[in-house]
């Protein structure tokens, strides 16, 4: 089945997905990784080809890799707190950044989408919470 997503919905799974090659060791997981990978390469070129401006792309690509590597590393950090019954302030601190973080991740979808001119935009509508 295929369904039809923004350019930014598709370079932020082709991240994730390089993120799962380098860090998920299990055999059986990473052939499917890489099956995935490989299946949204040529959806990845296409964009690239189609672009306006490849450099950037590139720029903004490898800021979404960077994070989603964050991200990455604050579920994992989230999860071992959990698994030690640590809901400390650490806890809370991580447990924001997951917000923080996914809307960091949410502005570089978007840039990559206005970039590239993607038919379909993902659209975020919450109060704003940050405070200056």
């Amino acid at each position: 089945m295929k369904i039809e997503v923004s350019n930014g919905e598709i370079i932020d799974k082709y991240t994730i997905l390089e993120i799962k090659l380098s860090e998920i060791k299990d055999s059986n997981k990473l052939a499917n990784i890489q099956h995935e990978y490989n299946t949204l390469t040529p959806d990845v070129k296409s964009i690239y080809a189609n672009c306006k401006d490849e450099n950037q792309l590139k720029k903004l690509q490898n800021d979404l890799l960077e994070v989603n590597k964050k991200l990455w590393k604050i579920e994992d950090d989230i999860r071992e707190c959990e698994r030690a019954n640590d809901f400390s302030q650490t806890f809370i601190d991580l447990a924001r950044a997951v917000y923080y973080t996914n809307d960091d991740r949410s502005d570089v979808k978007k840039e990559i989408n206005v970039l590239t001119g993607s038919d379909l935009v993902e659209e975020k509508s919450y109060e704003d919470y940050k405070s200056e």
